[in-house]
């Protein structure tokens, strides 16, 4: 989960480039640097199976914990104070934790642009705030990426300070190189905790956890945390054991939509088509569009990914390339004059769900294969954990792809011993025999995510068995078609 994309560079301030226009234009520089230097990079291995809580207790300390990681880069407190004319409020950072010092001046001023990325999408919403007495928490994530392709996840949650009488909210922001929505929501709940007593109880529990070491997946580590009048508190944080999960939550997704719009907005997705998602919670946004992402999997979204688009940067819906975006429902004007793009509608409120499609999504998927998934999908409602959950969706796409182009690996040639392999991409989808499936992949094989996935697998050394939960995946399936065809004779 962790390639998914939005661009701290892209950050317009009001002094340069003219507003709107020069925002989409510095987008779009950020966009080909990018596209360069991630093809340069190698791919994060794939996970592979964790071992099981019985085993992980026996594992050694070194076992239990990422080395040299932190769980964060820093923290920051977002506030909304008065522009000069006192006329509107702008974002402005107020607390950061730790403090950057020793940093020579090209740092300094790629520091300044991150900083201001992250008022920018602590707040999308732009100008628009008056003091409130009530606001609802709210709790949504945003990816962070350099031109060098490095990646950071930034974690939000606003909420309404302390304080008597009509106020604005402010934004606690944690940067982040690991992808973990879950495990950073725990997080926020104790820091909002301490909030609510003083500013000043934040920072030893976020130095405690900057000194822990984080756990592999299926493992414990605990903090301890003193509260006046409450006294030491032991804090567990648990990764889940499915990490290339973590940063998923698939019932978010499944509240907004049913099982069959699922499929048409994954047909979409897996075609690399542009795909805007519209909803009025910045949560909501955030967390459908990387269950989407990870629907993807083992293929990893190659395109424009913003989890939510801040409103002046909502020209990016008029690029040409593949996207998925989301946007607030009272920018919505802005989405639907576009064309050959498909519109979803999350809001609880709304009279349809698809209010701009292409019309040929629900043909995009084989028809036996769409039926599959929909009947691993219906066992999920017993499923009563995240954990559960996630792990009975994910298994319904990872199938599709297994049973679509899960025999890849049959068709890389290599011409000698330490050579690039070569994808036989026609003999490759010629082998399929059900028509529908073939149409399909003849489709899905043009697809850039395919492409990188393959360039991989090319540049393997003949011979290596590949690893990870898709080739188990494959194995297993193999081996079923195997046993079932011994029955039959």
């Amino acid at each position: 989960m962790s390639s998914l994309f939005c661009f701290s560079g892209a950050i317009p301030s009001s002094e340069d480039e003219g507003g709107r226009q020069g925002a989409l234009k510095r987008f779009s520089a950020m966009w080909s640097s990018f596209r360069k230097g991630k093809r340069d990079r190698v791919k994060d291995p794939e996970p592979s199976e964790s071992p099981g809580p019985a085993e992980a207790d026996n594992t050694s300390r070194q076992h239990r914990y990422v080395s040299g990681q932190y769980f964060f880069e820093y923290l920051v407190v977002v506030s909304l104070k008065k522009t000069r004319d006192g006329s509107s409020y702008e974002p402005q950072i107020t607390y950061q934790f730790p403090k950057r010092d020793g940093m020579v001046r090209y740092q300094k001023e790629e520091e300044e642009k991150t900083l201001k990325a992250i008022t920018l999408f602590c707040f999308p919403e732009g100008i628009n705030w008056a003091p409130l007495t009530e606001y609802h928490s709210e709790t949504f994530s945003f990816v962070l990426t350099e031109v060098d392709g490095s990646r950071r996840n930034g974690y939000c949650r606003r909420l309404l300070p302390g304080g008597k009488g009509a106020r604005p909210p402010e934004a606690y922001c944690i940067i982040s190189s690991l992808a973990c929505f879950g495990l950073f929501s725990k997080i926020f709940d104790e820091v909002e905790k301490r909030r609510q007593k003083s500013m000043a109880m934040i920072y030893p529990f976020m130095q405690k956890l900057r000194e822990a070491p984080f756990p592999a997946p299926g493992n414990t580590v605990e903090i301890k945390s003193f509260i006046p009048e409450s006294g030491t508190e032991i804090i567990s944080l648990t990764r889940p054991l499915d990490s290339w999960l973590e940063h998923v939550n698939f019932a978010k997704l499944f509240s907004c939509l049913t099982d069959d719009e699922v499929l048409l907005v994954f047909a979409a997705a897996v075609l690399e088509r542009r795909i805007v998602f519209i909803a009025d919670e910045l949560g909501t946004l955030s967390q459908v569009i990387h269950a989407v992402a990870a629907l993807l999997y083992p293929f990893t979204w190659q395109h424009t990914f913003i989890s939510i688009v801040p409103e002046i940067l909502i020209d990016v819906v008029m690029a040409p390339t593949p996207y998925l975006l989301g946007v607030q429902k009272r920018l919505l004007d802005e989405v639907t004059d576009q064309s050959d793009l498909l519109v979803v509608d999350l809001s609880e409120d709304k009279t349809k769900t698809f209010i701009v499609s292409i019309g040929d999504e629900e043909s995009i998927l084989p028809p036996k294969l769409q039926t599959e998934i929909r009947e691993v999908l219906s066992t999920r409602q017993n499923k009563s954990t995240v954990e559960e959950l996630n792990r009975v969706v994910s298994e319904a796409f990872l199938q599709f792809f297994v049973k679509t182009v899960g025999h890849y690996s049959s068709y890389v040639k290599y011409s000698h011993a330490g050579g690039q392999g070569v994808f036989e991409k026609k003999r490759f989808y010629k082998a399929i025999d059900s028509k529908t499936t073939r149409h399909f992949v003849k489709r899905f094989i043009q697809t850039q995510m395919f492409d990188l996935f393959i360039q991989e697998v090319e540049q393997q050394q003949p011979g290596r068995q590949p690893s990870g939960i898709f080739h188990k995946k494959i194995l297993e399936y193999q081996e079923k078609k195997k046993s079932d065809k011994t029955k039959k004779h």
